[in-house]
């Protein structure tokens, strides 16, 4: 056997960490705004200190707002929004039982792989990269498949499109069906409703529209969803009480056994796990950010800066993916022109303008950016820093791009905006 080589230890401690400055027009992650990163540098305190369990109260009643519920168990799932997804359809799904989900990107095969390492019986339909679903759709799919749940992504980042999901809950209900939906890119920068489309459970991220740092995950849970979890807890106590462990093993997570999450965020706050203090002050900082400038109000300045970007991106002659009547507020997916390297221009963005934008997946990989503007960065100098700074290494790539086209094409959608309120104002 090969004898491991010990690990180099250095002859110095490292130095502080010191990040350069990066402006992330991504699609995520995004720079948190500065009231979260000053939340986060706040002193820690104990998780049952009563100053800490009133903000996990607060969290809970800030995030009620932005998910516009009035879900009582709403709540933070500690981890990524991958946690929250993965949190939702372990706690929601038996092993055995069907689940539904509609495909139209990266995310929705993401859903697929973790009800089926959940043990469900999975179910899908697909559209192609670049369009969505109609809703008759999906309730056909429904009415075929009947499963017990059916999991939507709502904007999906892959395709930087958005899915319709008004009049689905009303279906789901009829035929006892939960309808989760992630809405980890969405949330904050494009209009979500839990209660009034009849959303039994959605997760989302801080580290796109909720302009934070990733680790933690809003979630909100239906009454219907809080019993579906309460009777699949149940499940698990029968094949134990039969002597069946290796099967009650099988019902779920430990970690992400979210009935016992709800009685540690509820009154009985009843132990789990250390709370992460620092996320949970980063996650009630960025709703209370969000709910300051009003949730309309956030959508709009999300759905007017993309709306700058993809007006520059085709000032500068280069081409729009995607459906744009469906696209999400916060992302715009450009096409790479010929003889562009995807690689190198971002490379060049990156070196010489400290931005960072992003390529894709799957079929689309290489094939597009994905230029964000969310969060804080959904504002007007990070939209006409990033295209011009985008015209210019375009130009040093031999691209033809239509000069200082993508800065006016995007200054005319500012200026019709201010034109527009103070028409508005006057009437």
């Amino acid at each position: 056997m090969t004898p491991m080589t010990p690990m180099a230890i250095p002859n110095s401690p490292p130095s502080p960490l010191d990040p350069p400055p990066r402006l992330l027009m991504g699609p995520g992650p995004v720079n948190a705004h500065p009231r979260v990163l000053r939340a986060l540098s706040t002193p820690l305190i104990g998780q049952y200190d009563p100053v800490m369990t009133g903000y996990m109260s607060e969290t809970s009643a800030l995030y009620r707002q932005v998910f516009d519920t009035g879900n009582e168990q709403t709540l933070l799932v500690d981890g990524t929004a991958r946690a929250g997804i993965e949190a939702a359809l372990v706690c929601l799904l038996v092993p055995g039982e069907r689940v539904l989900v509609p495909i139209f990107g990266r995310f929705g095969h993401l859903l697929a792989e973790i009800a089926s390492r959940a043990g469900a019986e999975v179910h899908t339909i697909e559209t192609p990269w670049g369009t969505v679903f109609d809703p008759e759709a999906v309730v056909a799919a429904v009415r075929r498949v009947r499963p017990r749940v059916l999991a939507m992504v709502h904007g999906d980042t892959s395709t930087t499109m958005l899915q319709p999901l008004d009049g689905l809950g009303e279906i789901c209900a009829e035929l006892d069906v939960l309808l989760y939906a992630d809405v980890t890119a969405s949330l904050g920068g494009n209009h979500f409703a839990a209660d009034a489309w009849g959303i039994d459970a959605a997760t989302a991220g801080l580290q796109k529209c909720l302009g934070g740092p990733s680790g933690t995950a809003p979630a909100t849970f239906s009454p219907r969803a809080v019993a579906a979890i309460t009777a699949r807890r149940q499940v698990e106590a029968g094949l134990r009480e039969d002597g069946d462990e290796e099967n009650a093993l099988r019902i779920g997570s430990n970690y992400f056994d979210l009935a016992m999450v709800f009685d540690y965020w509820g009154p009985r706050r009843l132990n789990h796990h250390t709370e992460a203090t620092s996320a949970l002050y980063a996650a009630r900082e960025c709703a209370a950010v969000l709910l300051d400038e009003g949730m309309k109000e956030a959508v709009e300045r999300h759905r007017l800066h993309g709306c700058a970007m993809a007006a520059g991106v085709r000032g500068l002659g280069l081409e729009v993916f995607g459906d744009q009547e469906h696209r999400m507020n916060n992302v715009v997916g450009v096409l790479i022109p010929d003889g562009v390297g995807d690689a190198a221009v971002r490379a060049a963005l990156l070196a010489d303008y400290g931005i960072e934008i992003g390529t894709s997946f799957g079929p689309l990989r290489g094939r597009i950016w994905r230029i964000g503007t969310m969060g804080y960065n959904a504002r007007k100098d990070a939209v006409l820093t990033t295209l011009a700074a985008l015209e210019q290494v375009l130009r040093g790539a031999g691209a033809k791009v239509v000069a200082g086209g993508g800065v006016s094409a995007a200054h005319e959608v500012y200026q019709d905006d201010q034109d527009g309120a103070r028409q508005g104002a006057a009437l």
